[in-house]
């Protein structure tokens, strides 16, 4: 009976030893290849994580978007007024420099996932966006640094064009840069492997939405008021000021930050399987997808945090990882079935991507056409003039006031109902807020058909708040498509490229904008043809001679078109849970793969074995 005791404690203290052991094996090699091999690990201290830290990005984007969000809105009078384009002239230059800013937000994106971490990537974006504010505020307030009006599309030529284009590309590229590092800074402080932290990820995508708005809403009064009233350059101090702050203040929250390491780039990632895929297309895929390329050892996964099973979507992909006979494992030649399948988990997302962009091609009328409208309504209440670009201040409005709603009493409710830990699915709440949005493009059509027969009719100038219907609808809709896209990304993506997939969220506001200019083109070119003007419907500088409100329904009937198109590829997306991820756990000692970790007591290498279990395959 003793001696059995013994036996059996002498077998726990060897597996004692073992284990020790085989995790010092893991930090010698980590110690070896240096701070690379940590990567996507979180530092965990008490002192860190959790919602306090999110406090200091909060406060960051409330600053910020002061002045971003006023930019984005009034901009279009400053190209009329100060930089002298024509109506379409100021509505492509507006989209297009919007359109740059959340484009780039992939920028901030990848360079938060493979070359800094998301701190110091913020705060680097930041000071350019310093540098573009300091630019225009230069420009705005000496008149000699402003083009003359010219009547045409544009007027601004030589050194006045590059100063002006270089300060909105300078605060596209530091705006969209921190965009797209800071919303993943904010998600990193709650762990989405503890079920208890986890669910605190959907609760702070909509407060970083509400704070978002809250920020937007002093600019879009506060701000806009100014640059109407006390002049272009004041408005612009009055932001430069806000984001300096802002940066300053996410700097102190570094030791309450959970820190991710980067690791290597996620573009060059993508790109190695593309290129591997094409190489090897004549490649014939194994029956069993087993046989395809896979690390296992501790060393070379553990940079990576986890290991996605093989899923049949996408099989031409799965040629990355087929290694041909007799050609050595080289980076380039062959891929890991991680690497191809973090590339499908892209690939899936894309098509939800490209259907909510148009979406924004809406949003951007709002911030152009709409304000323009405003410019030639009553804008009086009662002493008070409002300018036309704070009008929508009513949307940001509706989420400040609906997003604590939405969070403290909806969630709640239809998590009892659906049992979905955040009330309803990602995908669920992006089309909420599609079918929203066509409903605010209808609106807005009705809208200006009332405001321009009342012009041109009567002489009368209709109320500045008949343009609230289609803003507090659009705003509704926006609460729903924004966040459930932001979180959708966030949830959805690998481990090595949280920031770049968040950043589809800003991205689809870029291809949003772009798209929008490419209408207004092509609308102005066609119907050119066919009206009895011979001018297009958006054409010139009077708006009461131009026909907004067909461009609006072409808009609307678009939306319930890719509403149909949105619900199918809804549908087809299968959710990253439906293809179980491996997680890095304890290290055991087994005979595979082999390994490029030095083993000093000659054993087997450390691998990490794949368990059994139901799979795709």
């Amino acid at each position: 009976m003793q001696s059995a005791t013994a036996r059996n404690g002498r077998k726990s203290h060897i597996r004692n030893i073992t284990s020790v052991v085989n995790i010092g094996i893991l930090l010698m090699a980590a110690n070896n290849e240096g701070v690379e091999d940590l990567s996507f690990q979180t530092v965990h201290n008490p002192r860190q994580g959790g919602y306090k830290p999110t406090i200091f990005v909060f406060v960051l984007m409330l600053l910020d978007n002061i002045g971003f969000v006023a930019n984005m809105v009034s901009a279009v009078l400053y190209f009329i007024n100060v930089i002298h384009f024509d109506l379409s002239g100021s509505a492509n230059t507006t989209t297009n420099f919007l359109g740059t800013a959340f484009l780039l937000t992939l920028v901030g994106g990848l360079v938060s996932d493979s070359y800094m971490n998301r701190l110091n990537t913020c705060l680097l974006f930041g000071g350019i966006e310093l540098l573009g504010y300091l630019l225009i505020i230069i420009q705005s307030h000496y008149a000699k640094l402003q083009p003359e009006a010219c009547g045409e599309y544009s007027c601004i030529r030589g050194t006045k064009a590059l100063l002006f284009y270089a300060s909105i590309y300078l605060l596209a590229l530091g705006g969209g840069g921190i965009r797209g590092s800071v919303p993943s800074l904010g998600a990193d402080q709650f762990d989405e492997n503890d079920p208890k932290e986890s669910k605190h990820i959907a609760s702070f995508f909509n407060w970083f939405l509400f704070f978002v708005s809250g920020g937007a809403c002093i600019g879009v009064t506060v701000v806009v008021w100014v640059s109407t009233n006390k002049g272009w350059d004041k408005s612009f101090i009055i932001s430069i000021v806000c984001t300096f702050f802002g940066l300053v203040i996410v700097a102190l929250g570094k030791p309450y930050y959970r820190i991710r390491v980067p690791g290597e780039s996620a573009f060059l990632n993508v790109l190695q399987v593309l290129v591997v895929a094409a190489k090897n297309r004549k490649l014939q895929l194994p029956q069993n997808p087993r046989e395809l390329y896979e690390l296992h050892s501790s060393h070379e996964n553990a940079s990576r945090g986890e290991r996605i099973r093989h899923s049949k979507q996408f099989r031409l992909l799965d040629k990355a990882a087929v290694l041909a006979q007799g050609t050595k494992p080289d980076k380039w030649k062959v891929c890991t079935v991680t690497q191809v399948e973090e590339v499908k988990i892209l690939t899936r997302m894309i098509p939800i991507l490209l259907s909510t962009t148009l979406m924004n091609t809406c949003l951007a009328q709002l911030q152009t056409f709409s304000i323009q409208q405003g410019t030639l309504m009553n804008t009086k209440v009662g002493s008070f003039d409002v300018p036309a670009a704070s009008i929508p201040v009513i949307p940001l409005l509706f989420m400040c006031i609906l997003v604590p709603i939405y969070e403290v009493l909806f969630v709640p409710l239809f998590r009892k109902l659906t049992g979905h830990p955040n009330g309803i699915s990602h995908l669920q709440r992006v089309g909420v807020g599609l079918v929203l949005s066509a409903i605010s493009m209808g609106v807005a059509g009705l809208v200006e058909v009332k405001r321009r027969n009342e012009f041109v009719n009567h002489s009368k100038r209709i109320s500045l708040f008949w343009l609230s219907y289609q803003y507090g609808i659009f705003g509704i809709a926006d609460m729903f498509t924004f966040v459930g896209l932001m979180e959708f990304f966030y949830s959805e993506a690998p481990k090595g490229m949280k920031s770049l997939s968040t950043s589809f969220s800003w991205l689809s506001l870029s291809i949003g904008y772009y798209l929008s200019t490419v209408f207004v083109e092509i609308i102005n070119s066609v119907t050119g043809k066919y009206t009895s003007s011979k001018r297009g419907w958006l054409e010139g500088l009077d708006m009461n001679k131009n026909h907004v409100e067909l461009f609006y329904w072409f808009l609307a009937i678009l939306s319930v078109l890719n509403l149909v198109n949105y619900v199918y590829w809804a549908n087809w997306y299968k959710y990253k849970k439906d293809v179980p991820i491996e997680p890095i756990d304890q290290p055991v000692l087994t005979a595979g793969t082999p390994s490029n970790i030095p083993s000093p007591l000659g054993w087997s290498p450390v691998v990490f074995p794949i368990k059994q279990g139901e799979g795709t395959d």
